[in-house]
Formats: C-alpha cells, structure tokens, sequence
C-alpha cells in the first residue's frame, strides 16, 4: 500500500480498543467494543472537525464480480489435490480457519479479478469528494491485501482472519467500533450484510436478491440500488457448453453399427444423449471453476462467464449438483447398466478436472476414453454389446483430437507470447511432437477401420462390405486437412467442436455415413 495512505489498526488498553489513523500497512482484526472516533484537528485551527462520513465497501459479489473462497478452494484442491483433507480439518475448526487454510499458499493475481465497474466508479466519486473509503470483507486479509495495494483506491481495509469470521453480526461491529452507529455508509450485496445495512447510515446494494431487497426495505426504505445486468440465456447457455451438446451425438453410433433403427432405440438414444449432454454441462462447470486462474491469463478463455464473472462462482457452484443430479435422474429410465455407465464417466471427468489434466499424455488418453466411454453408453441404452473393432477406432481418432486439442493450445501460447501453461504438463518446445502424435493416432484409425472390412465379422452385418473400403480415403483426407489447418493456426481451441461447425468436415461425416448405409 502507498506510504502516504492511511489504514485502521487496533489496539487493546485495558478492556477497550481504541480505533486510531495510522501510517504503514493495514492489519485485518475482528470485532471490539465500540471506541470513541478519533477526530483530526483541522489543519487552519486548532478546533477539531468530524472526517466526512467514510464509504465501506464488501468485496465478494459487490467490488469484485466473483467468491475469493471458492476462488481459494477451488484454486488450493485444484493444483494440490492432498489438500483435500486438510480443508475438511480446517472447516471443523470454523469458517475462519477454513478461509485462513485456503489463502495460505494460493496465489490469486488481483490484477485479473473481474471487478465491478459501476462499484469502482462509485469509489471513486466518494474519493473525489474528499470520503474515506474502506474495504470491510469477510474474505482473509492476506487476499484482501493484496486487492487493496492493487487497486490504490482505499484509506484501509478489514477482514477475516485466523480466528475471526468478519461476516455478518461481526462485521457489523466492528465497523461501529471503528466509525460509530450510523457513521459510515456501506455497500454490499446479499443477505449476510443486511445487519450491517441496519447500522449504516446509507445502504447501497448491488446484485441484492429479491427476499434480502424486501428486508432491507423494512429498514432502510432510502436505500439505493446500483444498476446491474443479470447474465441472460445466452450467457448461461456459453457456461453450461450447450454448444458442445453436438459431442454427445456419439451415443447414436451404436444405433448405426448395430443396425438398430426402431422407434424404441432412437428413444433410449436420445435420453441417454440427454443424461450425458447433463452431466457434460456440470463438469465444464467444475472444470471452470478449477482452472479460473489459468483461464483468465489466456486470450480467449478470459471471456468465459465464471472467469468473466459474468456469472457468480457461487451460482457455478450451485448448479454442478443439480445438472448431475439431473443426469442420473434421465439416466434412470434405461437401467442400471447405463447408469455404471454414466458413472464412470462422471468419476473420470472429475478425476480429469482434479489431477489427470495435468499428467502428460494421461491427460489426451483420458479425453480418448470420455468419447469412448459415450459410444458404450449409447449401447448400454439400447442393449447392444459395442465391437471391440468399434472401440478401438473411437480411441485412435479421438486420441488423434485430443492430442490435436493440445497441439491448438501450445499453439495459441507461442503465438501469444505467453509462457508455458501451469496447468498442463506440456512445453511449447513440444508442439513438433505433440502434432506428429496426433497425425500417427489418425492414421492408426483408418488402419483399424481397414482391418475391420478385412475380419470375417464385417460380413456379418453388411451385404456389400467392398463399398466400405471408400471410407478409407474419405477419413485420410479430413485428418489430413485438419492437421494441415491446426499447423496453419486456422482451428479452434476444441477440434471437435471445429469439425461441427467446418463444412468440409461436414461433408466428410455426411459421405462416410452414405457409404456405411450403402453398404449394408
């Protein structure tokens, strides 16, 4: 913090804590018994004046778009999963020590939190006017520190630390220890600062919820709004990947190689495309939430709604349960095959999101098996055992994009001049390696579909396998001309998603199924 900027720190004489100015910097401390306010004499006489009314500001959900604890937690678990259990001990020890355990080692950058602009303004006009201005937040001091010396716009700041919660009663308490009953103004934005509303001066609110709004009308009916956007369909629908529901189309390839075209199939098909387009959403949730930090540094995932903040963290949070939950829900209807099915999916997903993402080459054969694992619950919904020839083509190909998909992000780093992802254990010295894996997994597919048409099982479940042997080019040249694409940076992030929307590819998946359907 500047030198010339003054914070609050506490004292104890006695039984009574004395508020005073200091210079250097602020210290977190929880609530005291109320003091008397230290005025300042004025600097043309020797008479004391009252500070104008300072403004407090909350930090999570008001001045910052986000939760720096579920930041912290999903941050700490997400590179050091063995930090697991001693966060459980912590929150046994109270919210405090739960807080105070998760800032510890994690380094949240304050330079990329997505902050509210109108509640930046709103500080600034108070700091025009010649108002103190403060940060009251319940998160740990050793974050809100950093948040304060990086914006250089607040007079001090308080906040939790080891043993004390600075939330709610708390909070209330102190800042009437420090300023006085109704001597301060306060902005927050949920139902935890409603008792801090009460003993405010004014009451300023922001992303407030409907049934806190009421109560705090019932005390304070002057109190002021600061407008807001609430994230619309669209914004939801970017967060929950709905875009990338079209992956999930893998659960009908068994309905295609199995010949299974009655009404019935198709509808196990499509729940089951419905359970897995479900569970999807609430692991892209969860992923996003572990990889908030290394998201915000890259040039296009910033604009992802949680990094973005244009959607709470909390309310990320809030809604990986019920997409799960919901999954398993649709799930139910095809029975309890799908549903180990289903699953291992989810535990391979998040097993992915926790630890697996960061291990080399794991990482791509993990992504290999999450498309696999779709093609064999698209036959568990229709009772179909799916070929092994099936399952070995799904993973060469889709190890062929996965390792692609990495080939697409050492990509964007080199270009962009950004160092080597902490997130994945790659290095962008290893982009050569990384593509001519790619292009030998491609291959190896087509190889695997020739065997299939030589084995004797293809005659089987086809009366011209001859016609087959035309896919065989076909898929030689979409692999060839995405790996040409990605090397010529003309490829989004996600091949997958890239191919949906790329007509030749299109085109390519419209012909290959042609063939198969002529040659049954």
């Amino acid at each position: 913090m500047r030198g010339d900027r003054r914070s609050i720190g506490l004292r104890r004489e006695g039984e009574q804590a004395q508020v005073e100015h200091v210079k250097g910097t602020p210290t977190s401390y929880g609530p005291a018994p109320r003091p008397d306010i230290r005025v300042e004499p004025a600097a043309d006489s020797g008479t004391r004046r009252p500070c104008p009314r300072p403004l407090v500001v909350d930090l999570d959900g008001t001045l910052l778009r986000s939760d720096l604890l579920v930041e912290a937690l999903f941050a700490e678990v997400g590179s050091r999963p063995g930090a697991l259990p001693g966060l459980i001990g912590a929150l046994s020890r109270g919210k405090a020590a739960l807080k105070a355990a998760a800032s510890a080692k994690v380094e949240i950058d304050p330079a990329r939190l997505p902050y509210d602009e109108a509640v930046i303004e709103r500080i600034r006009a108070a700091r025009r006017a010649g108002r103190p201005v403060y940060i009251a937040s319940a998160a740990h001091g050793r974050l809100v520190g950093r948040i304060a010396d990086h914006l250089g716009l607040f007079d001090g700041w308080f906040a939790s630390d080891d043993a004390v919660n600075l939330s709610g009663e708390t909070k209330a308490e102190a800042l009437v220890a420090a300023f006085g009953e109704k001597g301060f103004d306060y902005i927050g934005n949920d139902a935890a600062d409603l008792p801090v509303w009460s003993r405010a001066g004014k009451s300023i609110a922001v992303r407030l919820p409907l049934r806190s709004a009421r109560r705090l009308l019932v005390f304070a009916p002057d109190a002021e709004t600061i407008p807001s956007r609430a994230p619309g369909t669209r914004t939801w629908a970017r967060l929950l990947r709905v875009h990338q529901y079209a992956k999930n189309a893998l659960v009908f390839l068994p309905l295609l190689t199995s010949h299974s075209f009655d009404l019935a199939s198709l509808g196990a098909a499509l729940i089951a495309f419905i359970a897995f387009s479900l569970c999807a959403s609430g692991i892209y949730v969860l992923n996003d939430l572990v990889d908030l930090q290394d998201d915000r540094a890259h040039p296009r995932k910033r604009e992802r709604p949680l990094a973005s903040g244009e959607i709470s963290v909390l309310h990320g949070l809030a809604v990986v349960p019920v997409l799960v939950a919901a999954a398993f829900a649709a799930g139910a209807f095809l029975g309890p095959v799908f549903l180990m099915v289903l699953g291992i999916y989810l535990a391979l997903t998040t097993a992915y999101s926790f630890a697996l993402k960061r291990m080399m080459l794991i990482d791509v054969i993990t992504l290999a098996g999450l498309y696999t694992v779709r093609v064999i619950g698209g036959a568990a919904a229709i009772a179909a055992v799916p070929s092994s020839w099936l399952l070995a083509f799904c993973m060469s190909i889709f190890l062929s994009l996965a390792l692609l998909k990495r080939h697409v992000e050492l990509t964007v780093r080199l270009d962009a001049g950004l160092p080597d992802p902490a997130n994945r254990d790659y290095r962008k010295g290893d982009l050569g390696m990384v593509a001519s894996l790619a292009a030998a997994a491609g291959f190896n597919a087509v190889t695997v579909f020739a065997l299939y048409i030589s084995s004797d099982a293809v005659h089987e479940l086809y009366s011209r396998p001859q016609i087959l042997w035309l896919v065989c080019p076909v898929l030689i040249y979409w692999i060839a001309r995405i790996l040409m694409l990605a090397q010529r940076r003309k490829m989004h992030d996600d091949p997958v998603v890239f191919a949906l929307r790329d007509r030749p590819s299109l085109a390519v998946a419209a012909a290959s199924a042609a063939l198969i359907v002529a040659a049954v």
